[in-house]
């Protein structure tokens, strides 16, 4: 098991402005479930909130199904490179913020999504902050790491990336540079068992529904009552 490691807004924010200009990887992990995250926008979206949105993938594909989305961010590289990636949407704003202590509307937003954020922060608060941000019917998605194991799955996983890296990307692994930057990155983080995210989702947002995904990721879709 990775032992926690105590991260703070300073640190969180200089370790991602350090990966912000790095080159895109093509398919990986994440975008691999971006899909599932997007059925589940609400229908006649409004507003919508991307949570820690580095250089604003997700926000870019809510903005074609909401009208208005705001990506924060700690980072103000991975800001800067989602602005010039966004360039021409009109139905899109950034800031450079943490969303755990901004001043974000209460119950402003009819979605509010997080991709790979919230293992760098208390999840329990984090989950309770990301509720309280959506309006009455609103829907919170969460695309999220967890904690490997068991073996046979994780060879299973490993086996299935490969292929699927090497179809999409045309190589088996990225580039070196790449790979030391992500594993640098990873010595600081603490990945969530299931049973700990489940946990947490039953006191703070009761009713959620919380997939294990293959490649060490995990769902969490939620709608406030």
């Amino acid at each position: 098991m990775r032992l926690a490691v105590m991260q703070t807004p300073e640190t969180i924010r200089d370790d991602f402005d350090r990966l912000a200009t790095l080159p895109d990887s093509g398919w990986n992990h994440n975008r691999h479930y971006h899909a599932r995250l997007l059925s589940r926008v609400p229908r006649r979206c409004g507003e919508a909130l991307d949570a820690g949105c580095g250089t604003g993938e997700l926000t870019r594909l809510l903005a074609a199904r909401c009208a208005r989305v705001t990506g924060v961010d700690l980072s103000p590289r991975m800001v800067a490179e989602a602005r010039n990636r966004s360039a021409g949407l009109a139905n899109v704003d950034y800031a450079v913020a943490d969303f755990m202590t901004a001043p974000l509307p209460t119950g402003g937003y009819d979605c509010v999504a997080s991709v790979a954020v919230l293992h760098h922060l208390g999840l329990a608060d984090a989950l309770r902050r990301l509720g309280e941000l959506l309006r009455p019917g609103g829907v919170l998605l969460v695309l999220d790491l967890r904690q490997s194991g068991p073996l046979v799955s994780d060879l299973g996983a490993l086996a299935v990336s490969l292929a699927l890296g090497a179809r999409h990307n045309g190589r088996l692994r990225e580039p070196r540079a790449v790979r030391d930057a992500w594993e640098a990155h990873c010595r600081t983080d603490r990945f969530p068992s299931m049973a700990e995210v489940r946990e947490a989702c039953a006191r703070e947002l009761p009713g959620a529904e919380v997939c294990r995904l293959l490649f060490w990721r995990y769902t969490l879709v939620w709608r406030k009552p």
